[in-house]
């Protein structure tokens, strides 16, 4: 079977860059790109049959190549923030790149979301990707070999499989930085959520967590029952950009931890996770980005939900581990399920 391939556009180093479409029998359909293992697109049908995409993104490999805001981006080693890019490790102190004022971010300047990765399987329904980075990297110790692959099964999922390992310790956190708008335009304020976390992470004015666990009880933070995304948010300085932790997670299964529906489209999205956090984004610094089919995506445009480790947490002891060991194997699963409410 012919996999639909195109080519997407070439890197400043002479890179041939490839997108690719995959798809189910369901109308379910994504397109990904090597150049930072990226989600630029998916298309699931609303309860008129009509396809949207539900992911913010660019038309053209130029605007991805300069991308700022991780769209759809494949986030490592580490996603979220360290701060002032600097921890320890076996009493060594390691600098990393400082690409967000004092703190490093989403990998730093040349994360996982700016590099090519090598593409090892594509089906009609699955693809995978793998990338090495060289000890040294954005300051990290260890060469670490990455992949990654997307797959769709007939049940309308989206399942994002992570494994790594690495010659000698050090940190990671992998995750997927997809910008969410279940009805394909306008903001997400009237998508109402549900997030099964009782605990979030207060963070600082550098958005870092403060190292406090604190109960999401009767504060903005509590999504346990359903509430529109847009119905407290002003409540919260700059809007939400915090890790939610979620509870049991010694099960190496995915769990299912966050439910969101638009009213509008009748679409419904399930996150389902084996990582400890979810970070829960609602695209406070968008600014009249010029994304995919025309459309400029300003504030609120799209929500995150990544599925992660806690930000930080190399400088936190209390935090769960994110240390690779050599002769470990590291796992992440995050499935993104859709469906249409009432069950149709």
């Amino acid at each position: 079977m012919k996999i639909p391939q195109t080519q997407f556009g070439r890197t400043p180093e002479g890179s041939d860059i490839s997108l690719f479409s995959l798809n189910n029998d369901k109308g379910l359909t994504i397109s990904v790109t090597d150049f930072g293992a990226t989600l630029c697109r998916l298309y699931f049908p609303d309860k008129n049959g009509q396809g949207h995409n539900l992911v913010l993104g660019y038309d053209g490999f130029e605007n991805l190549l300069a991308d700022s805001n991780y769209f759809g981006a494949t986030i490592g080693r580490y996603g979220n923030r360290i701060a002032n890019g600097q921890f320890e490790l076996h009493g060594k102190s390691f600098q990393l790149t400082q690409n967000e004022a004092d703190n490093h971010l989403h990998g730093g300047a040349v994360g996982f979301n700016k590099r090519r990765w090598d593409i090892v399987t594509v089906n009609s329904d699955s693809i995978t990707f793998r990338l090495s980075s060289p000890a040294g990297e954005e300051g990290y110790p260890g060469n670490l070999s990455v992949s990654l692959s997307y797959r769709l099964t007939a049940t309308n999922e989206l399942i994002i499989d992570y494994t790594a390992q690495t010659d000698a310790a050090t940190p990671i956190n992998l995750t997927n930085h997809s910008y969410w708008n279940l009805s394909g335009t306008g903001d997400i304020l009237d998508h109402r959520l549900t997030l099964e976390c009782p605990d979030y992470l207060p963070v600082t004015e550098e958005l870092l967590p403060t190292g406090e666990i604190a109960s999401v009880g009767n504060t903005p933070f509590d999504f346990r029952t359903t509430e529109a995304i847009g119905s407290r948010i002003g409540a919260v300085l700059g809007g939400y950009d915090h890790c939610f932790v979620i509870s049991d997670c010694a099960s190496r299964e995915p769990r299912r931890i966050a439910r969101v529906e638009d009213p509008i489209s009748g679409r419904v999205m399930t996150v389902e996770t084996t990582e400890p956090g979810i970070q829960f984004y609602t695209g406070n610094f968008l600014d009249n980005v010029r994304g995919a089919d025309g459309n400029v995506y300003g504030k609120y445009s799209g929500f995150c939900l990544e599925a992660q480790h806690y930000p930080d947490s190399p400088n936190q002891p209390s935090f769960p581990n994110t240390i690779l060991q050599p002769g470990d194997l590291y796992r992440q699963t995050t499935v993104y399920k859709f469906s249409l409410a009432g069950g149709r």
